[in-house]
């Protein structure tokens, strides 16, 4: 019997993710502090619940347009209109994903031929160079850095540009910094763009978590809207991540062959999902105002507690992630990282789980309460306390 062929070198060359591992050694030691997750620690509110347990009475099981439900996609719509005074026909420039990770993937698949280089800075996500990998692309990584508050620098781009540069990926606020970009700063990035007929990937997510100023939509700006594919969803700001309802917005022809492969790999979202997000953004907007709330008072103990401690943070804009330097320790995050999981029970994930750029800091989530917040910094001054002075 001959051997059996080899899985795809692709996806056999893939990195296994830097907070799974975390995650994974947590998950089994007792009276572990978790500030790794990057997932609300509150419930679905009950009214969204409560919509989707109806939908369910009333057998509303089926199948839904490959597009998604047409009244949530007005509705979609109608918001992004009245935020940021972005138009979008929910007929064909808004698509219902499962979540945004699947409408990353179709966007990639939709826009790279085998070859084609995406600029993706970073830190960043830790999906995003992989997605651009398992689309046949080749993701082009551009660092930014904690001097400059991990601003992109567009002559950076430029250094990195090549004649297979096809798009530019981003994701703001971002995870695991928590910066927002300022509008100059994203205004020259779509300059650049225009300039070199690239496609922009707007990841905004967490645009509804901003704690100092307002959220800059990337296709408002101008010149963005032609070449901007803008992915969100309810997962952050509704607290309903296992729901997996995202969505896409673009221009109409790029939608349509996203539509393409979304209808022959996924077909469509769950119909309970989509129901369940319908109610959220028509009824729920008070629980985000009060989640942002808790988050903004959580963000302020953390961020002060490190600074206490003597590591250096700086006050994240947006999302609920803290990315304190640990360099004054004299370990890297992941030698800090490991020891403070295995000393102290509490887990973090070394910032060079997300790129370049990240060395020497270390990601916290604040989507878990004051208490635990407050524990975790006494478990981690009591580690940093019993560190060798680093020599100079």
């Amino acid at each position: 019997m001959a051997a059996l062929k080899p899985i795809a070198k692709i996806a056999g060359q893939l990195p296994v993710s830097g907070i799974r591992r975390f995650f994974d050694i947590a998950a089994s030691m007792q009276d572990v502090i978790s500030l790794g997750v990057g997932e609300p620690d509150f419930v679905t509110p009950w009214q969204i619940r409560e919509a989707a347990i109806y939908s369910l009475e009333r057998g509303q099981t089926s199948y839904t347009s490959n597009w998604g439900l047409i009244e949530l996609r007005r509705e979609i719509g109608a918001y992004l209109q009245k935020r940021y005074k972005v138009a979008y026909r929910p007929e064909d420039q808004i698509l219902i994903t499962v979540g945004v990770s699947e409408g990353l993937d179709i966007a990639l698949r939709t826009i790279l031929d085998p070859g084609d280089e995406v600029l993706v800075p970073e830190p960043c996500y830790v999906s995003y160079k992989p997605c651009v990998s398992l689309a046949g692309g080749v993701p082009v990584a551009v660092e930014t850095n904690a001097v400059d508050n991990f601003a992109i620098d567009v002559d950076r781009l430029r250094a990195q540009l090549t004649s297979r540069t096809k798009a530019i990926l981003i994701g703001y606020p971002s995870n695991p910094t928590g910066v927002t970009m300022p509008r100059s700063v994203l205004q020259d990035v779509v300059r650049f763009a225009e300039e070199n007929g690239l496609y922009i990937l707007s990841d905004e997510i967490y645009d509804r978590l901003i704690y100092d100023g307002e959220h800059t939509c990337v296709p408002s700006l101008a010149g963005a809207y032609e070449r901007t594919i803008l992915f969100n969803g309810f997962s952050k700001a509704y607290a309903m991540t296992g729901w997996r309802i995202g969505y896409v917005c673009g221009p109409a022809e790029i939608m349509a062959t996203m539509m393409k492969i979304h209808s022959y790999t996924m077909l469509c979202a769950p119909i309970t999902g989509q129901k369940a997000a319908l109610e959220a953004i028509k009824s729920a907007e008070p629980h985000v105002l009060d989640m942002v709330s808790q988050y903004g008072q959580r963000r302020k103990v953390m961020v002060d507690g490190f600074n206490s401690i003597g590591l250096h943070c700086h006050m994240p804009q947006g999302a609920f992630y803290a990315f304190p330097s640990v360099a004054a320790t004299g370990l890297s995050a992941e030698d800090f990282a490991e020891r403070l999981l295995f000393e102290q029970h509490v887990a973090v994930v070394p910032g060079t789980a997300f790129g370049a750029g990240g060395a020497g800091h270390i990601r916290c989530s604040y989507a878990t309460s004051v208490e635990k917040i407050e524990l975790a910094l006494t478990r981690i001054k009591s580690f940093v306390e019993q560190l060798p002075k680093p020599t100079t």
